[in-house]
């Protein structure tokens, strides 16, 4: 994307999120908009409106009415978190998690008749007035910084659920009976001190059921969904228009290197090598010799890349360059004061489970990096390493 100076930078997925959820501002005024930060989602559905709950979250519904138990399990809403929305005329809604079509409609027999069901994206906005309301009930932890609560089973679950259906689902986390019981009436007091004003309490934003959700959060989506710029489907047209991308290759200079015909390559610039099947985007190298690769933000003298690798962030000045075999997953972590650290994993490797363990010769953890850049200045950092890349790649001569 072009930056303010007119040059073009590569956009990251952050930066596509706040463009992609921007198109809700307009609708939003006054209430605060939370957003997952690693997924990016189009709607298909109209996304100006007039807020009519203190709290809305998005969802993709499934129809004008209940699913059947047949529906529920052809489409796997037992794997979800799922929005029920009311037929009634305020159309009220509440959220169970990862339940049968029959423990579902249990639960959900509050609401009244169901009049539409699906899958929840997880993104939400609340009012003014229910955030402040949440500070106040929360205000100790806050102060004290201590303790840990997830919206959907602290708060969206017990304020539309009934208390014994609120533990049954919390028993599945592990939660004791008696804990569960006592954040019911925690929440169900401050829901009854609350004042709705003329609003509803919970409600759903439908995003459309052809709306388009590309999810980078896990290392297998990440490749997947990069991998969409070399496709030809109609979920990958619109990934390429989304992200402006209208030619194979573009403000790029190859110089004589080969460039298959299931390529994309952007803001590049490369001597010589052998590309195929490829995502290549800020690179800067003499030579690049890939296939089935994932290369972004990359320079070196040299860069080899198997199939299914994933190199992102580096910086190498050495003479035998960046090297990666099948499967291998290089990037590096820039702090503040420019020293950089390679961390290494594997497509075979989740780093969920691998989360607390050293792995593929790493002298840290990867919650060990998390923690270490905590309350880094990111835009120090990306200004640091910005300098570090031109100084090195420079250094390479002219292309």
């Amino acid at each position: 994307h072009k930056l303010s100076d007119g040059s073009i930078a590569t956009i990251t997925v952050l930066e596509a999120v706040v463009k992609q959820t921007g198109v809700y501002a307009a609708s939003r005024k006054g209430r605060l908009s939370v957003f997952w930060g690693d997924q990016i989602f189009v709607p298909s559905a109209p996304f100006k409106y007039i807020p009519t709950h203190h709290a809305d979250i998005m969802c993709t519904l499934l129809g004008d009415k209940a699913p059947t138990a047949e529906e529920w399990a052809e489409k796997g809403l037992e794997k979800y978190g799922v929005i029920a929305v009311s037929s009634g005329p305020g159309r009220d809604a509440a959220q169970v998690e990862k339940v049968d079509h029959e423990t579902a409609t249990k639960m959900l027999s509050s609401l009244g008749d169901i009049g539409a069901v699906g899958p929840s994206l997880g993104s939400f906005s609340v009012s003014a007035e229910l955030l402040q309301a949440l500070c106040d009930e929360y205000k100790a932890e806050l102060t004290a910084k201590e303790g840990k609560f997830d919206t959907d089973p602290h708060f969206w679950m017990p304020l539309t659920l009934p208390c014994e259906d609120y533990c049954t689902l919390m028993a599945q986390k592990g939660v004791t009976e008696d804990e569960a019981k006592a954040h019911h009436g925690r929440m169900s007091k401050m829901k009854k001190s609350f004042s709705l004003g003329g609003l509803g309490l919970f409600g759903a934003v439908d995003v459309g059921n052809d709306a388009c959700w590309w999810d980078y959060g896990l290392l297998k989506l990440y490749s997947e969904n990069n991998r969409k710029f070399l496709d030809t489907d109609e979920n990958s047209d619109l990934l390429r228009k989304f992200f402006g991308v209208n030619e194979k290759i573009s403000d790029s200079s190859l110089g004589e290197t080969k460039v298959g015909d299931t390529c994309q390559i952007s803001s590049s610039k490369i001597k010589t090598g052998d590309i195929k099947d490829s995502v290549i985007a800020g690179v800067v190298s003499l030579d690049v010799q890939a296939e089935g690769a994932i290369i972004v933000n990359c320079t070196a003298k040299k860069i080899v890349a198997g199939k299914n690798s994933i190199l992102y962030n580096l910086i190498d000045d050495s003479e035998e360059g960046i090297v990666a075999a099948e499967g291998d997953v290089i990037v590096s972590v820039t702090e503040e004061s420019g020293e950089m650290m390679e961390l290494r994993s594997k497509h075979s490797i989740c780093g969920g489970k691998a989360w607390k363990e050293k792995v593929e010769g790493n002298k840290h953890t990867f919650e060990e990096i998390m923690i270490k850049n905590f309350n880094s200045n990111v835009t120090a950092i990306e200004k640091k390493r910005s300098e570090l890349f031109k100084t090195t790649s420079s250094s390479f001569g002219e292309f």
